[in-house]
């Protein structure tokens, strides 16, 4: 039975990025639905694949999945083989951690730097909320590389579930011109040279949706 994965625009949809670029990369196969985000068609299909209207939603035969993190597990467990969580039990429960935290919280980072692929800096800037997200999430990734990325170049060495939950981070830092130490910057080229993410970033910019004043 097929898997389909249902996302909204590629420029600006943050949550779908997180399972595309985890499926993506680990080469699972999927038809892919993308939905426009607050148009007519969004609103007269969405209801059909997702019980909360939202995406990203993955279809997997009878399966329907409507969180991106679950669906990143369900992924791991259905076709990985576990792969996409560090195998060591303390690096994986950090990681776990890690991730849970990026799914529920930052909401100043989200509110104020939403994620757009096209953006590119100028003069806008964030409130103190924001500039502590900043920090947050920077103290996090040097942690996590510090303790467990000797393997790899990404925050627990291989490429996995983490790194997919934080790779519209990386968007959103490059987009609105955050000042990042070396070990973001090191760990953000790691992000933006997958080839999944420079697939992912092409379809962005070939986009043709504008959400409001998009480009400011």
């Amino acid at each position: 039975m097929a898997t389909t994965l249902v996302i909204g625009n590629k420029n600006y949809s943050s949550w779908s990025l997180r399972p595309w670029l985890l499926l993506r990369h680990f080469g699972v196969a999927f038809d892919e639905v993308r939905l426009p985000l607050d148009t007519p068609e969004f609103h007269a299909r969405i209801g059909s694949w997702s019980p909360t209207r939202r995406v990203p939603v993955l279809r997997d035969g009878e399966l329907t999945l409507w969180d991106s993190l679950a669906i990143c597990e369900y992924a791991n467990e259905r076709w990985l083989g576990g792969r996409a969580w560090p195998a060591d039990p303390a690096a994986r429960a950090v990681a776990r951690c890690a991730a849970a935290e990026m799914h529920s919280g930052f909401a100043a980072l989200r509110t104020q730097m939403p994620m757009n692929v096209r953006r590119q800096p100028n003069d806008y800037r964030w409130d103190a909320a924001a500039d502590a997200d900043i920090a947050r999430v920077q103290s996090l990734w040097r942690e996590l590389r510090d303790r467990f990325g000797a393997g790899g170049d990404f925050l627990c060495g291989g490429y996995g579930i983490v790194d997919a939950m934080f790779a519209p981070v990386c968007v959103r830092f490059r987009g609105y011109g955050v000042r990042t130490d070396d070990t973001t910057s090191a760990y953000m080229d790691a992000i933006f040279a997958l080839p999944a993410m420079l697939e992912w970033q092409a379809s962005a910019r070939a986009e043709t949706e504008r959400v409001g004043a998009d480009e400011a």
